[in-house]
């Protein structure tokens, strides 16, 4: 069965951390209809002014963050002592549970950077566990897709039920339903 879509957005330009330009794919209005989805930060730039200054240390509590490269590299630390890079294709997941201060340093390669980050709810009665962070490298992935596609083909996902999904189109454009529809173009989202 092929779901419905809720709901087309537009990513809107915001500066977070110490002057990172970057575009919210959704965000807090969004968070009660993508539970436990609550915020996706496109963080992309071909310029290092726009990402250089980061996101020095600050803190999060009762939420995970799950930050995957496309370009680039991020310098991850925190105040349990983790430190650690990820790369394109590899993923940062930082669970806050109780309460964690942490710093996210982008770096650019020839100053291409690019990435996301996702923020999850963490279930009440996980919001006050003990933080932690891991790195999955690109052998260890999770289910977190980034697919590419030739103009006029098709990719058909299953979903369990249930669960909740949301699709970024990051260039090019889309559709989403069997009839075409709905066309989303570059830097939209889709929730069903």
């Amino acid at each position: 069965m092929i779901r419905k879509i809720d709901k087309i957005l537009t990513s809107i330009p915001t500066l977070e951390g110490a002057g990172v330009h970057l575009k919210r794919a959704f965000g807090f209005s969004e968070a009660p209809e993508l539970d436990p989805f609550l915020l996706l930060d496109d963080f992309r730039s071909h310029d290092p002014e726009d990402y250089i200054a980061g996101f020095p240390w600050h803190p999060h509590r009762g939420i995970e963050t799950v930050t995957y490269m496309l370009e680039g590299t991020v310098e991850h630390g925190d105040s349990m002592g983790n430190k650690g890079v990820i790369r394109p294709g590899e993923v940062q997941w930082m669970t806050a549970g109780s309460g964690i201060i942490h710093q996210e340093m982008p770096k650019g390669i020839n100053g291409h950077m690019g990435g996301f980050q996702l923020w999850v709810n963490l279930p009440s009665t996980h919001k006050m566990m003990e933080p932690r962070y891991r790195e999955v490298k690109n052998e260890q992935i999770i289910e977190y897709l980034d697919v590419g596609m030739e103009p006029g083909t098709e990719f058909e996902h299953d979903i369990k039920k249930g669960y909740r999904a949301f699709a970024y189109v990051i260039e090019g454009s889309g559709y989403f339903d069997s009839e075409k529809k709905k066309n989303i173009g570059k830097e939209h989202r889709k929730r069903t």
